[in-house]
């Protein structure tokens, strides 16, 4: 009886933390869109975390980007900005995770449906921004956070080194490359070089 009650007290001990890590609707909206560029913050949709933990939007937006806030579970500060029509890929990613899928059943997943047309990818090269930094540099007060980093993705389906001229491997600090050359998921890399 005392081990359950042990038990009890760790497993309700590590939820009201879980909880308190989620930040205010405002805050979680504030440092999401700082991975956009500035012409696009304002009317950007915006998914965050609700009390509960679960992934919500946030707020509705108006000219095709969408923001994912930092997610509390997570060691650091990330925050991601994409266009919409890259949403159904992230959110089927999302989705399969969810259910328990290891990295590897997620992509093949999302490769077939890609592949039977159940999963619709943008015709158009399609951008994905994230802005990356350490807790220790973020003000869960104000959202603003120091020090990040940026890297900038391009998302098209079976883009190759051939077809782009791009080397699939990382060459030099800040030079674009293509990852997952000539696959479902290839995209191009491009993470500015540290000052």
């Amino acid at each position: 009886m005392k081990k359950l009650m042990i038990v009890l007290v760790l497993a309700f001990a590590f939820s009201a933390y879980s909880q308190n890590k989620i930040l205010p609707k405002d805050i979680q909206i504030k440092t999401a869109i700082l991975a956009a560029p500035e012409m696009y913050r304002e009317g950007a949709t915006v998914l965050g975390y609700n009390s509960e933990g679960k992934l919500i939007t946030l707020r509705e937006g108006t000219n095709g980007m969408v923001c994912l806030a930092d997610d509390p579970n997570k060691e650091g500060i990330s925050v991601a900005c994409y266009g919409a029509e890259l949403e159904p890929f992230m959110a089927r990613g999302r989705a399969l995770v969810a259910e328990g899928k290891s990295n590897e059943e997620k992509q093949e997943a999302r490769k077939n449906e890609i592949e039977a047309g159940t999963l619709k990818m943008p015709a158009e090269p399609s951008m994905v921004y994230i802005l990356a930094g350490e807790e220790k540099d973020y003000s869960p007060e104000t959202g603003e956070l120091l020090n990040s980093k940026i890297r900038y993705v391009i998302y098209k389906p079976y883009m190759t080194g051939e077809s782009t001229g791009l080397p699939t491997k990382p060459q030099a600090p800040g030079m674009p490359w293509l990852m997952d050359a000539g696959t479902h998921r290839s995209h191009i890399m491009i993470t500015p070089a540290n000052k």
